[in-house]
């Protein structure tokens, strides 16, 4: 096998080189989250992300994690769409992987995943992370077909898909097909201080929002319903937390509608002090991968309305009955309307019990073991593979 034992004798010390676009967001959070476990487990971790975008925050988080970046942080132009320079990024993260001596490069999402697995590096193997993007984008349509063409080429040189849900694992599937190398589930962990309780503020807003402000995040749904509800006499105010390309088209639909004294909005920030400013997240996304703020939202045992969309349902487990469709603004509204209207017992049992089920499911220990797991399966693959060839081989001449 290519990793080398530790000094502790039989676990195995990896070179892991993570590769991704922007420092934002779940996906983010998620590799933040990985590199730290992984750093912690006595492997060496790097991380190849783009320059332009993640704004202060982005920045200080990636300070805050130089500590634990033994093979150090490389920070390039990337653009999110096909482009020209991709070509140029491609040999920077073949050149980094090279220089470093990784033996893992670990793509994650679209964009980071082409980089790692297109990349000259011969020996290591090629881990793949989805995050939704191009799975999600506008299935049925021709750029939809052509990227999940392009994930079909890169199957191919793909040692490990490390799917963060069974949704987007069932959508490669569908799309994408096989054969795949290792395959594991790995869902996004959650830490033990998320569980804690949060204070709410005094004169909290009654509805809540944190996310992208985009087309797919549903955001049109909720100003309807939220028109809705107002019609019946409810006294509602909405605070939208986030950054994104359609945020001044939503503040011109929250003037056309009337909701300019009842929607507040303000930019990206930690999630737990925006939780505590309100009473119910909603999560009005018409598609989805495994997202982290409705499972931060559920630790902390904070009511919340979300749609039946991408991996939303495997959080919620046994209490997915209690989504709702997307696209539906008065069926939004109704899952509103009942967490207004339940007695506070009723209300605080029902969280309660989501919470409990996603401690139980939702380790950021399990993550990290499992990820771990995926590239130990994949080398030992790989190995098998290699020393089945010469047999085979040697079979064929002698048929």
């Amino acid at each position: 096998m290519i990793a080398k034992s530790s000094e502790a004798g039989s676990v195995q010390r990896y070179r892991i080189l993570h590769v991704f676009r922007a420092p934002v967001g779940g996906l983010f959070r998620h590799v933040v989250d990985l590199a730290r476990l992984q750093a912690t487990a006595g492997h060496a971790v790097g991380i190849v992300c783009d320059s332009t975008t993640g704004g202060e925050r982005g920045e200080r988080a990636l300070t805050e994690l130089m500590p634990c970046l033994e093979l150090g942080l490389v920070r390039i132009p990337m653009r999110r769409n096909p482009h020209p320079s991709d070509w140029t990024c491609l040999r920077a993260v073949g050149k980094r992987a090279e220089m470093v001596g990784a033996q893992v490069l670990h793509g994650h999402g679209a964009k980071g995943g082409a980089y790692a697995r297109l990349s000259a590096a011969a020996s290591a193997i090629r881990a793949y992370t989805p995050h939704g993007g191009s799975y999600n984008y506008r299935p049925g349509t021709p750029l939809h077909r052509l990227y999940m063409g392009a994930e079909a080429v890169l199957a191919r040189r793909t040692d490990a898909f490390l799917f963060e849900s069974e949704y987007v694992a069932g959508r490669h599937r569908a799309f994408v097909g096989g054969p795949e190398r290792v395959t594991r589930i790995v869902h996004n962990g959650i830490a033990e201080a998320e569980f804690a309780p949060v204070e709410r503020v005094e004169d909290p807003f009654d509805l809540l929002y944190v996310g992208e402000l985009r087309e797919a995040k549903g955001l049109p749904y909720l100003l309807d319903a939220l028109v809705r509800l107002r019609a019946e006499g409810r006294a509602l105010r909405l605070l939208m937390v986030g950054s994104g390309p359609d945020a001044e088209i939503l503040r011109q639909t929250v003037e056309r509608l009337g909701l300019t004294h009842a929607v507040a909005f303000e930019p990206p920030q930690a999630i737990r002090a925006v939780l505590a400013r309100g009473r119910i997240l909603v999560v009005p996304s018409l598609a989805e991968s495994l997202p982290y703020v409705v499972l931060e939202a559920a630790a902390a045992a904070q009511p919340l309305v979300a749609t039946r969309v991408g991996g939303i349902p495997e959080i919620f487990g046994q209490a997915a009955g209690d989504l709702v469709p997307a696209r539906d603004s008065e069926a939004l509204a109704a899952g509103i309307r009942r967490v207004l209207d339940d007695a506070p017992e009723v209300c605080a049992t029902r969280v309660r019990a989501l919470s409990d089920s996603i401690r139980q499911r939702f380790s950021l220990e399990r993550m990290g073991s499992e990820v771990i797991a995926g590239y130990t399966a994949a080398f030992q693959a790989r190995n098998a593979r290699r020393n089945a060839a010469p047999h085979t081989i040697a079979g064929a001449r002698t048929a």
